[in-house]
């Protein structure tokens, strides 16, 4: 299978480098900078382009790797195409990519990634949808390549997946880095949030969510509650935050 990438970050990274190991010919990483694009060429044995007119138009499969809001712009670079025309985004609908190529897509892997830390792709689910049902059984088959963990989800769907997972993973990456800046002022290491966080995921592995919920919301304990608003006195964005989850959690637990 030749396959094109458009784009090279976190995700073209993992997704050609995965690509490559399976035996996959990467015929071309496009990026608009084209340092980045020899990077991750010279990482799946490709070749780096950076201008459009350069593009191989005979490829299997040409795989959207860029920021949602560029999806659009760089579609139009591919309706000369003759292959099929994936793009990888969770919050995009599959008709952004109508007239390209000889079909077209989504192969949306639900997952954080970045170019430090390895992933296991075998247990990513990966999110497919197609203009027609020709198109969707190729997607199909190259998802398999990847991971065994694939399934046809809708745009509409796909939209909401990907809001789940901002909550899931970006919000709660968000209150880490919350954690870390109270810690550090009052000269606290992040390391000693560590196993709690690691317990937290664990648990819902086998369990829901607001069956494994605690903390002094859940507890209704308000002198506490106070007290943390008290100690968050110097920084009313935080405490707006604590309150707004406070008050989450209590309704969500009624």
């Amino acid at each position: 299978m030749k396959i094109v990438f458009i784009g090279s970050g976190n995700v073209a990274t993992h997704l050609a480098i995965a690509f490559k190991a399976m035996g996959a010919d990467i015929a071309q990483v496009w990026s608009k900078d084209s340092r980045n694009a020899e990077l991750l060429a010279a990482l799946s044995k490709a070749e780096p382009i950076s201008k459009w007119e350069h593009l191989d138009l005979h490829a299997d499969c040409y795989i959207i790797c860029v920021k949602d809001d560029a999806i659009q712009d760089v579609a139009v670079q591919l309706s000369e195409v003759n292959g099929i025309v994936v793009h990888t985004a969770g919050a995009v609908s599959l008709e952004v990519l109508h007239g390209c190529g000889s079909g077209h897509g989504v192969l949306y892997p639900l997952q954080t990634f970045s170019k430090s830390k390895s992933v296991d792709l075998k247990s990513v689910p990966f999110c497919i949808e197609g203009d027609r049902q020709e198109t969707l059984e190729t997607i199909s088959a190259i998802a398999h390549l990847l991971s065994a963990n694939v399934t046809e989800v809708s745009s509409e769907q796909r939209k909401i997946l990907h809001l789940a997972a901002v909550f899931a993973c970006n919000f709660s990456n968000h209150l880490y880095h919350i954690s870390n800046e109270l810690l550090k002022q009052h000269h606290l290491t992040f390391d000693l949030l560590k196993p709690l966080i690691l317990e937290t995921a664990f648990k819902v592995q086998s369990a829901l969510p607001l069956e494994v919920q605690t903390g002094p919301a859940v507890r209704n304990d308000s002198n506490t509650m106070e007290e943390h608003l008290a100690l968050l006195a110097d920084t009313p964005e935080m405490q707006l935050i604590y309150q707004m989850l406070s008050n989450s959690i209590i309704r969500s637990t009624q």
